[in-house]
């Protein structure tokens, strides 16, 4: 029939494990699902089958279990199988047509319900949607726990291990959290942390760079807008606050966002409804905002830049990220694990850090935090022998100058561009020294940075990316 599967195949051999008093039955169902590719474990009794569980490992796909049974029944199996950690679907079969037991069982987590007589076209189909639903389950909690992988908050000092337990705590309610630090310290990590951590992880997770948006493209990118309700609008776009709903809503660098802009969000958190551009109606959103940020924004209302309602709106949980700076016992954690996933991105075993490497890394004061710690090591395991990156090799990339190294570190060098073996790498550093010495100049606000030197936010986040500086 059309929902079998093939019996030759090592992978499609999964076990069933059936349960029931009754011989005849037993050996009718292990007939029918072996017919089927399956293998076929049985048991008398509840106690037997749950013997059977205890002693093999991977355990079955599914279990098919009589209701009606002398010691522990199949309603007791039930309640023992769900408890287990990674516990089987289970199929309650009666003999009785006993409604109420049928809604009992499917409230203690039986995922059907069959009938004696068997048909057996409907158990086939009960059986192959149960486990493809179960190997839905299973790939799921596999893909979760790698995109989990991939976002780890690493460090063992004190004020990594508060942030944790923050997050965790944080992460189950839906406050608004406003997360601060330095640029490169992880303040995206941190927000991805709460959004897998937290009941909205199965929604989206999506990002908005607020500096990165042009001011009069905001609110399009923002709520969106309608076909023709303004000139390039060729048809309807949904925006960010749609797009998240179910889950969450990062807005980055959200102390840039216009003031025009700020109202129309203000108004959006309190209402959970959004207006499209060019569109009368109003649409509900569900959905939760993380945003973040390196200004001092408290200064920012001061100066009427941030609206004094929003911030008070966004910082319902305050979140500070401690630099790399501040807890150096860190370091070197962090530098394996980011060794670790260059290893992963390239194909290659990872690379060792000798006992001199983790002492100059934890020696320098690293100014452009996690993001330049991964700058570093990518170039050191350029510069390594074999397979281990000693501390010449960190040595030698600190000294290479300020597209790699930001000149408030002591391994920085006023002249160092001059020092430059070609043209090309002369420009690279000199851009890289003058873009960190504007950023120093302006305590680290790109905006304001960027007004300054007369450039687009945008263009300049690109440059701050390309050396590091970020």
């Amino acid at each position: 029939m059309g929902d079998s599967i093939d019996a030759t195949s090592p992978k499609a051999r999964k076990a069933i494990l059936v349960v029931d008093d009754d011989a005849d039955i037993r050996q009718t169902l292990e007939m029918t699902l072996q017919y089927e590719g399956f293998e076929v474990w049985t048991a008398k009794t509840g106690a037997e089958a749950l013997a059977r569980l205890e002693s093999e490992p991977d355990g079955p796909a599914l279990v098919l279990t009589d209701v009606k049974m002398p010691g522990l029944d199949g309603l007791e199996l039930l309640d023992r199988i769900a408890a287990a950690e990674s516990a089987p679907p289970v199929v309650l079969i009666s003999g009785h047509g006993d409604v109420p037991v049928a809604v009992d069982a499917m409230q203690r987590g039986a995922v059907n319900f069959l009938e004696k007589p068997l048909d057996e076209r409907r158990l086939l189909v009960t059986v192959h949607r149960a486990i493809r639903e179960q190997d839905l389950v299973v790939e799921n909690r596999g893909l979760k726990r790698q995109l989990r992988s991939g976002y780890e908050l690493i460090g063992e000092s004190d004020t990594m291990q508060r942030l944790g337990e923050t997050i965790a705590r944080v992460a189950q309610t839906d406050a608004s959290v406003l997360i601060t630090g330095e640029n490169g310290v992880g303040k995206e990590l941190v927000a991805r942390n709460i959004h897998l951590s937290g009941p909205r992880a199965a929604g989206p997770f999506v990002t908005v760079n607020c500096a990165a948006i042009p001011a009069d493209l905001v609110e399009s990118e923002l709520f969106g807008h309608m076909k023709g309700s303004f000139t390039g609008a060729h048809e309807n776009r949904v925006g960010h606050f749609e797009a998240s709903g179910g889950g969450n809503l990062f807005l980055d660098e959200v102390g840039d966002m216009p003031l025009p802009a700020q109202a129309k969000v203000l108004r959006a958190l309190e209402s959970h409804e959004i207006s499209r551009v060019g569109d009368s109606a109003s649409r509900k959103v569900d959905l939760r905002v993380l945003a973040a940020t390196n200004a001092d924004l408290t200064q920012a209302v001061e100066d009427r830049a941030f609206r004094m309602d929003l911030y008070y709106r966004l910082n319902v949980v305050a979140l500070e990220v401690p630099p790399l700076r501040s807890r150096p016992e860190d370091v070197p954690l962090i530098a394996r694990h980011l060794l670790e996933r260059q290893a992963e991105r390239i194909g290659r075993s990872p690379l060792v850090l000798a006992a001199d490497a983790e002492d100059a890394l934890k020696s320098h004061p690293w100014p452009g935090n996690v993001r330049q710690l991964r700058n570093i090591l990518e170039a050191a395991a350029i510069f390594c022998d074999d397979q281990r990156i000693v501390g010449e090799d960190i040595a030698r990339v600190l000294a290479n100058g300020p597209a790699l190294t930001p000149a408030g570190s002591a391994n920085a060098s006023e002249d160092s561009p001059f020092e430059a073996e070609t043209f090309e790498q002369f420009k690279n550093e000199a851009e890289a020294l003058f873009f960190e010495r504007r950023l120093e100049r302006n305590g680290g606000n790109v905006k304001r940075t960027a007004e300054g030197l007369g450039m687009q936010r945008s263009h300049l986040y690109k440059k701050l990316d390309r050396y590091g500086l970020r």
